[in-house]
């Protein structure tokens, strides 16, 4: 059983596509293309909270390189400037569409597919993917808070707790994950037009089986991956409008695709009782092994948006339009992984064999239209999912890391660069280490960032802060600490990390003999280090609030 649980996602030809999304930092601006954000001026600990009474009509370009503010400190630009209140546009369905253009797509797919091979019957399945939505939903809520209330992004949200320097810690980890993220995406992408472009075609295309140097893949294969990365820049330069307006019309149509697909298979297995035929393969012992592993990748699976979610929630109308625009992710989340469920269930009476890979499943049912429409499909569902997922949070880091040259698009840029600089294809190319190097590997990190940055926000600063302090680099700020660096955060991470680490040596191979404890740490990394975290950092912060 110990095999099975390991492999989380079945491997696909050529190499293993499957792919909990995104996960990474979703992206979805705001539709306007120029900002006029508050006066900001350099302020001591106990200056008053910027308000909205205070601001001036200064306009700004939401792509502008640097601000041309002089009263604003050099921490920062325009990117990371907190929201005025005439931009906050965001309603509840905005967030709502959002959520689901970015779960209706491959990944999700893959998770849901998974859970099936791995002998779960379909209503394990839902009720997993649900449980572990439901759990996320929590920290999630919890960290838009901040993002609506004071209008700031997560990098910027980061230095109340890791400090104002100290806060390319978490920013860059999560750009970091962000752009393998934005890599895998985009390998999965182009192995869709790859896997399904016709044979002839391949064929007639000179040196497309030659292996490049060195990268391990095909040059057909790299070039569709070049032709899928390119297309997304292209969506990105074009700016906030081109993005909105893809975000805002692909949903309805990927809901149409993805029942498309669910009327496929009613048709062919003969209705929904032969669909769902297939029972749990597991024993309860087996079960349990496996039910626990999963909640923890599924928790992985969105754990970086929930860490990130203010670069979004600070474009709300109000707390009430996040909450109720993001309360339905366990629903919206169940309700198409239930599709997955149920399709990957009703190939086993099709073909009679259970078929996990969407892209292979779809080329199984052949048809110049299918083809066609899968291509689309495949390429909307995971453009949308991974420009909304995968860059913002790497943008936003490099922007605070350098933001007198970094703008949103030189950060997007990059991002796409070292996304192939993480050889995506290699990460895929086993579903084991996948999900245990990958996927749980990076919820170590996620976990106890969420940790220190909740616990900094609700028990240590009980949900005041000094706006003016977080972009100052004043000695005598608020959040300056220790020479720009809070040494209890520093601390708390990587105390809450030390634990994880054996097991996950274990799952590289490196340590080949470790306690049973260490692995079964590492299978719930995410829980382990946002507790541990939460503990430290509120014990070693005293219990006090700040005098800010």
């Amino acid at each position: 059983m110990q095999s099975k649980l390991l492999h989380l996602h079945p491997p696909c030809f050529p190499f293993s596509l499957s792919q909990p999304p995104h996960h990474s930092s979703f992206l979805h601006l705001p539709h306007l293309k120029h900002h006029s954000f508050p006066h900001l001026k350099h302020s001591s600990p106990k200056s008053p909270s910027l308000s909205s009474s205070s601001s001036s009509s200064s306009s700004w370009s939401l792509f502008s390189s640097i601000s041309n503010n002089t009263n604003l400190d050099s921490n920062t630009n325009s990117n990371l400037s907190p929201t005025s209140s005439s931009n906050k546009t965001f309603t509840s369905w905005d967030f709502a569409t959002l959520w689901i253009s970015m779960i209706i797509g491959i990944p999700s797919y893959y998770l849901a597919g998974s859970l099936v091979d791995l002998g779960m019957s379909w209503w394990q399945g839902i009720a997993t993917i649900f449980l572990a939505n439901f759990l996320l939903l929590v920290p999630l809520l919890l960290t838009s808070v901040p993002g609506t209330k004071h209008g700031i992004p997560f990098p910027i949200l980061a230095r109340s707790s890791f400090g104002i320097s100290g806060a390319h810690i978490p920013t860059l980890l999560r750009a970091l994950i962000g752009c393998g993220w934005f890599g895998i995406e985009t390998w999965i992408g182009g192995e869709a037009i790859y896997l399904l472009l016709p044979s002839q075609l391949k064929n007639s295309i000179p040196f497309a089986f030659v292996p490049l140097l060195g990268l391990d893949i095909y040059l057909l294969q790299f070039i569709c991956y070049s032709i899928f990365c390119l297309a997304q820049i292209c969506i990105i330069w074009r700016g906030i409008e081109g993005i909105s307006k893809l975000e805002k019309y692909s949903a309805p149509v990927l809901v149409a695709l993805t029942f498309a697909l669910l009327h496929w298979s009613y048709q062919n297995a003969g209705g929904f009782s032969r669909m769902l035929s297939l029972s749990s393969r597991l024993n309860r012992s087996e079960f349990w092994s496996l039910f626990f592993p999963a909640i923890t990748a599924n928790i992985g699976f969105w754990a970086t948006v929930a860490l990130n979610i203010p670069d979004f929630t600070r474009f709300a109308r109000s707390q009430k339009d996040q909450i109720i625009g993001q309360i339905g992710l366990p629903i919206f989340m169940s309700l198409f992984t239930f599709v997955g469920l149920a399709v990957t269930s009703s190939t086993e009476v099709i073909f009679g064999r259970v078929i996990s890979d969407p892209i292979r499943l779809l080329g199984m049912i052949g048809g110049q239209w299918t083809t066609i429409l899968a291509i689309f499909g495949i390429s909307l569902a995971t453009i949308t999912t991974n420009i909304a997922a995968n860059v913002v949070a790497p943008a936003n880091a490099l922007t605070n890391l350098c933001p007198e040259w970094f703008t949103f698009r030189r950060g997007a840029l990059v991002t796409a660069l070292l996304g192939f600089a993480f050889q995506p294809w290699k990460l895929l190319r086993s579903s084991e280490s996948f999900v245990y190097t990958w996927l749980l590997g990076y919820s170590a990190l996620m976990g106890p960032m969420a940790g220190i940055i909740l616990t900094d926000y609700y028990l240590v600063k009980h949900m005041e802060l000094n706006v003016d302090a977080l972009y100052s680099r004043s000695p005598q700020g608020a959040y300056f600490y220790q020479n720009g660096f809070n040494v209890v955060a520093i601390i708390s991470l990587v105390v809450s990390i030390l634990p994880i680490i054996p097991g996950f040596l274990h799952k590289l191979g490196i340590l080949l003999n470790t306690m049973k404890l260490f692995v079964v740490l590492y299978n719930n990394a995410w829980f382990v280090g946002f507790f541990l975290s939460s503990l430290i950092y509120w014990v070693l912060s005293g219990r006090k609030k700040m005098n800010i």
